[in-house]
């Protein structure tokens, strides 16, 4: 659904209450809202802050993290490097506020056979990331939107010739994202253009 929409939703989540967002029939993402927060994320607002599960067959459900979506695409793209730019046009319009599942019906037609979870999951959970990101974020951030430090990553894993190890290792560090992925649409940075052509970062 429209980025808005399922803001709105996970904003009246109820407290304590883990709720289904998404079912393909084999796969379920589910998010929970806690009412109380852990020391580490004491500087969350508990009234923004959720934690999205995923749920595969009958498996307990568990929480994903970043590098299962950003690995899910570099995987995509090593594969099949024809596709890197629908990728990128994908996941683009995804952060920039389209239903995720509208964004990848190009894809639906590539013959991936190597990923971690199928594209309609992967683009679900890259929208609640960015979500997670945007509302949820408790310290001042290098990014406006917040949501660019992990669509920099995804841009990153598609897009760039490194090896998995390489780029793996810089984000589990805690790095930024290059800047050549994120300038133009950062309200921080100097280059940010709100008028910026789709995919302006590959020329």
């Amino acid at each position: 659904m429209p980025c808005n929409s399922i803001r709105e939703i996970v904003l009246k989540l109820p407290f304590d209450t883990l709720t289904e967002v998404y079912n393909n029939g084999n796969q379920k993402i589910l998010l929970y809202r806690p009412s109380t927060l852990s020391e580490r994320f004491k500087n969350y607002d508990v009234r923004t802050n959720f934690q999205i599960f995923l749920k595969i067959g009958d498996d307990r459900p568990f929480r994903p993290n970043h590098l299962r979506l950003l690995i899910d695409l570099k995987l995509r793209a090593r594969e099949i490097p024809q596709a890197r730019e629908k990728l990128l046009i994908a996941f683009d319009e995804i952060f920039y506020g389209q239903n995720p599942l509208d964004a990848i019906e190009p894809l639906r037609d590539i013959g991936f056979t190597q990923y971690i979870n199928p594209i309609d999951i992967t683009a679900i959970l890259a929208q609640l990331f960015m979500i997670e990101q945007d509302i949820g974020y408790g310290r001042r951030s290098t990014f406006d939107p917040p949501s660019l430090y992990i669509q920099g990553w995804i841009r990153t894993f598609i897009e760039s010739d490194l090896e998995i190890d390489q780029i793996v290792y810089r984000i589990c560090r805690n790095a930024p994202p290059a800047v050549k992925y994120t300038c133009m649409d950062n309200k921080n940075h100097p280059k940010y253009d709100p008028n910026a052509e789709l995919l302006w970062y590959l020329n």
